[in-house]
């Protein structure tokens, strides 16, 4: 074993490591203050914000009936923690921006291409979804819910309470509104082909009701409302990726090509013979060689056989018997040898 000699690069590894680092810290930076900002213009309109996000409510509750606050802070702090989480819906594209910012310079041209459409189909799709639950989903709900309280029982739902509710909902239509973007990325990835999408769709549409049962209040209503969307999001998916068959196949070739490139570096061919005295050393040499790192290389003390897969011959079908009957009478040799010395061990 012996003592390789230092170089560079670690060390322009390493500066380059700091400067991704420093490239993320600057964006988070800039993410925490776009929400920040966003945050300060809207702490004004904090009140009307909540009453806003309460009218569903409210207007199917009994005649001069309104909310209660139970905490004793919480006429304060949850109108400006629902201005918060408002903040971080309104500067989410800022937000995504920063991130494909940081992973953009790592992708290949062609995948570029197919994330700037699926980043932007994202955003909207995930709007589309807390805009589904707030106009149809939750007003539905509410006209319903209120009805099945006992007669000595007088809804009055807490605020901070209600604000959980409502952040679920907006969560679960969000990511449920993102099957399209989904059916694209697991055909173009390659994890699964349009055909096998098409064969599974009904275990598709049972997944779906799975997922709207957890992802919804325990009531058949709001599961059916984020099920079937789903489902036809999936369809609308499968349609919307043949946009996208040319991409795929460049993925495809560039995937195959990146494989077959590392698969060459990890295997590596022989050396061809050698005519002289030093390209015989030089080919020893590097036939002893086992593996090396940033800092020592190992080597071999017994010449290493060379394999090539050139070399494999497959055998015929009499090589093939041939070889089978001599393993039998081994066998069998091996076998009488074994009894022989079993009575030669009795007394």
């Amino acid at each position: 074993m012996t003592k390789k000699a230092n170089t560079s690069a670690p060390e322009g590894e390493e500066l380059g490591f700091l400067q991704h680092l420093v490239e993320l810290r600057d964006r988070l930076l800039r993410m925490v203050l776009a929400i920040g900002i966003v945050f300060l213009i809207l702490m004004p309109f904090a009140q009307d914000l909540y009453n806003l996000l309460s009218d569903p409510l409210v207007r199917h509750l009994p005649e001069g009936q309104k909310l209660i606050a139970v905490g004793v802070a919480s006429p304060f702090f949850i109108p400006y923690k629902l201005a918060m989480m408002v903040a971080f819906v309104l500067a989410l594209p800022y937000v995504l921006y920063q991130v494909w910012g940081f992973i953009a310079p790592g992708l290949y041209q062609h995948e570029k291409k197919i994330v700037t459409p699926l980043l932007l189909s994202s955003v909207a799709l995930f709007y589309v979804g807390m805009a589904f639950a707030y106009f149809l989903v939750l007003p539905m709900m509410f006209s319903i819910l209120p009805g099945f309280a006992p007669s000595n029982v007088d809804v009055t739902p807490d605020i901070a309470e209600y604000l959980d509710f409502v952040m679920m909902m907006f969560m679960a239509f969000g990511i449920g509104f993102e099957m399209p973007v989904a059916t694209i990325l697991l055909i173009t990835t390659g994890i699964a082909s349009r055909e096998t999408l098409e064969q599974s769709r009904p275990y598709v549409i049972v997944i779906a009701f799975i997922v709207g049962m957890f992802l919804t209040p325990p009531d058949v209503l709001s599961q059916v409302m984020l099920a079937v969307p789903m489902w036809l999001l999936f369809e609308v998916g499968l349609l919307a990726s043949r946009l996208f068959d040319q991409h795929v196949e460049k993925a495809s070739a560039e995937r195959e090509a990146r494989e077959k490139l590392e698969y060459q570096r990890e295997i590596k061919p022989p050396a061809a013979p050698a005519t002289t005295a030093t390209a015989t050393g030089a080919a020893a040499a590097a036939a002893t060689t086992a593996w090396e790192n940033d800092q020592y290389i190992f080597e071999e003390t017994v010449p290493v056989q060379s394999t090539d897969d050139d070399e494999f011959r497959p055998l015929t079908d009499e090589e093939m018997e041939a070889e089978l009957e001599r393993m039998d009478e081994e066998f069998k040799r091996m076998e009488d040898n074994f009894r022989k010395q079993e009575d030669g061990n009795k007394p």
